[in-house]
């Protein structure tokens, strides 16, 4: 049997679409510590640390406090940044698409319709002249470039792991939006309670001068004693324009996270008291951390799209092919058109081989392989950095525990403080001056509590950031 020359570049195409340069990309080997922590810290484990536990639901709720979740809820259905990154992830995944169909064959149909003279020089020295002339082409038109070395597929892999860079992106939007709302959130009923209780303090600091001016008149105190009073009393006011501006400053950016303005948007109450530790606090795995936290994640996307773009840059320096045919219909009027005589068909194969670019593909092959380094640089350092703002986050709670702990120890000593004043004073032992030292004494101690609490549920959020939160994809988008 005869060989079909005519269909060797099909069969040379086939043969050799299955050689792909470029380096098939392996995710890094990492081998974390078991812990996050070194020994000299010796971090003293806590009850409510359960470690190797994931969090299974979203972990806004493990304070347990529904107006938070409702908030969460809200941000995640409202926020325009959530939004934009949606659809950045739905155009990235649409791009892929389109990548893989440009490996495939293209087909369109043509039409065109001319005039055209011919120039007396064109025949020579003759009495045969062409008149001027219309006409009309239409039919079909087929190209296709085989990928004999793996461009193509490289730049499908590229574009495949920029999709998965957007949706690593979107999660950690995801876990900072969340993070944020929490934060906002307990920020704004700490600065509610603490400006309470600064109110309770000036009510202690008005009564303790009234008093003292009263045993001013009764010759038992000195003018000093009237300034030190008026003094304390300034002094404890200056801490309210803060607390009011760091409320409202909450308030607005609490605002913007749930795709509202300031003054559209009524917030919820939100009472501090209301809010609990949790009982469980769920931390991965190092080892874990590293297949969850959506930055590593992306990291490691980032990376593949470096690999597979270094692929795309050592493909360039091969030859390439492209087919084309097409199928005509040829004629000098309208109407002659798909008649037999103007059948018309071509087919065409040619190869383009790189011989002389001025060194171009070769020094676009070795940034391509610098980009692998630095990116390959980056994942490194994502992955340490997180690590240690666990290690942060854990230590931190550590000693947020010992604050809590110790002003609420104080705060039940000036409580008992009080307590016995106030028995005194009914035995006729103690002032009514003393009384409202003491009462002034309990509300600065709460104070102090309140700002530990605070401290310990912002960092509580951290912890959470720092373990990747529960990354969107774990959800229908």
């Amino acid at each position: 049997m005869k060989f079909p020359v005519h269909r060797l570049p099909l069969i040379l195409a086939v043969g050799l679409s299955a050689c792909t340069v470029g380096p098939d990309f392996i995710p890094p080997k990492l081998a974390p510590a078991d812990h996050y922590t070194s020994p000299a810290e010796r971090v003293e484990p806590q009850p409510n640390i359960v470690l190797g536990k994931q969090i299974e639901s979203e972990w806004g709720s493990v304070f347990s406090y529904p107006p938070l979740s409702a908030l969460i809820h809200r941000a995640l259905e409202d926020n325009y940044d959530l939004t934009a990154a949606r659809e950045t992830l739905a155009q990235a995944e649409e791009a892929v698409k389109a990548q893989q169909g440009s490996l495939m064959p293209q087909g369109s149909m043509n039409a065109l319709a001319g005039r055209q003279k011919y120039g007396v020089a064109l025949f020579g020295p003759s009495n045969f002249v062409i008149p001027p002339f219309s006409y009309y082409e239409v039919g079909p038109f087929l190209s296709w470039s085989p990928d004999f070395f793996g461009g193509g597929k490289r730049s499908v892999e590229r574009q495949q792991a920029l999709a998965t860079y957007q949706h690593r992106q979107l999660d950690a939007l995801y876990v900072e939006l969340t993070a944020n709302v929490v934060t906002q959130s307990v920020q704004i009923a700490a600065t509610k309670a603490e400006i309470a209780t600064v109110q309770r303090i000036l009510d202690a600091d008005k009564k303790t001068l009234s008093l003292i001016r009263s045993s001013y008149q009764a010759g038992m105190a000195t003018p000093t004693d009237i300034l030190n009073a008026q003094h304390r009393l300034a002094m404890d006011r200056a801490l309210l324009p803060p607390l009011k501006q760091q409320y409202s400053s909450n308030l607005h950016t609490l605002s913007v996270l749930v795709g509202k303005a300031p003054a559209d948007w009524n917030p919820p109450s939100l009472i501090f008291d209301d809010l609990k530790i949790p009982l469980s606090l769920p931390v991965a795995l190092p080892s874990e951390l590293l297949r969850k936290r959506p930055d590593i994640l992306a990291a490691e996307a980032s990376l593949q799209v470096a690999s597979a773009s270094l692929g795309v840059a050592m493909a360039n320096q091969y030859p390439a092919l492209m087919l084309t045919a097409n199928m005509l219909q040829e004629a000098l009027t309208p109407a002659n058109l798909f008649l037999g005589a103007g059948n018309a068909w071509a087919l065409a194969g040619g190869v383009s081989m790189p011989l002389f670019n001025g060194g171009m593909l070769e020094a676009e092959k070795q940034g391509a392989f610098h980009a692998y380094q630095a990116s390959l640089a980056e994942y490194h350092q994502t992955v340490v950095q997180a690590f240690s703002q666990v290690a942060d986050a854990l230590t931190a709670l550590v000693n947020d525990a010992d604050s809590v702990n110790a002003m609420k120890s104080v705060v039940d000593t000036s409580q008992s403080a009080l307590d016995l004043s106030m028995k005194s004073r009914a035995a006729g032992n103690t002032s009514d001056l003393e009384i409202e030292t003491a009462h002034r004494t309990l509300a600065q101690t709460q104070l102090k509590l309140e700002e530990a609490l605070t401290q310990q549920y912002l960092d509580i959020t951290r912890l959470f950031v720092a373990l990747g939160g529960s990354p969107l994809s774990n959800k229908t988008r």
